[in-house]
């Protein structure tokens, strides 16, 4: 059952990335290779936010917000945003078109995230005896991801290699893109804002 479970919870996580592939031209134009790369640029970009991380950031005494340290988290996140312009903008790719290459490049930098973040979480936690709903947000959440790492590569790609954008649109483009980068330290602070009212909730249901 527990081996169920991981395999249940990995084709969650990991199945739309293969299933978008397949289903979409990206295989009849077999843009593996430009995949491949895109993942190779997340994984450097995932070290230098984690050597920023770990030299700028210190370890908070408490669980309070700090509003210096959550907009250095920001700052930081926006590497992620400098390492996709490369993968878009630097990285040589085959004859394809835009709308392939935005796609192959969001595609593979999303599944790098996943098996970065989410794999080893899976293969430790998800097979335990004891079941849990946490993997299986975890497979929700990868999904999301999926969805914003192709809207920001969308985004991406209207920006930087359309030459012929509509004036109208560049304000709305920037705003969105802005919204897309900073979009993990927003869920991050959403996440923590519950973790310290369900105490609380508890505390009250128990003293009633």
């Amino acid at each position: 059952m527990t081996v169920f479970h991981f395999l249940n919870c990995a084709f969650l996580t990991f199945g739309p990335h293969v299933v978008y592939y397949s289903a979409t031209p990206l295989s009849e134009y077999d843009t593996i290779g430009t995949s491949v790369k895109a993942a190779a640029v997340y994984l450097g970009t995932a070290l230098v936010k984690l050597v920023c991380l770990a030299t700028l950031l210190k370890v908070p005494e408490n669980d309070s917000f700090d509003p210096c340290q959550e907009l250095l988290k920001v700052v930081i996140g926006f590497i992620d945003a400098v390492g996709l312009y490369f993968a878009l903008t630097q990285l040589t790719h085959r004859n394809i078109s835009q709308n392939h290459k935005f796609q192959a490049v969001g595609l593979g930098w999303a599944f790098a995230a996943s098996v970065l973040h989410r794999l080893a979480p899976l293969w430790i936690g998800a097979r335990g005896l004891e079941f849990t709903w946490e993997y299986i947000l975890q497979g929700l959440e990868a999904n999301a991801n999926l969805v914003m790492t192709l809207s920001l590569a969308a985004l991406g790609s209207l920006m930087w290699l359309r030459k012929n954008k509509p004036r109208t649109l560049v304000p709305i483009v920037y705003a969105c893109a802005l919204l897309l980068a900073t979009m993990p330290s927003i869920t991050g602070y959403l996440r923590r804002s519950l973790e310290w009212q369900t105490p609380k909730f508890e505390a009250a249901e128990d003293a009633s």
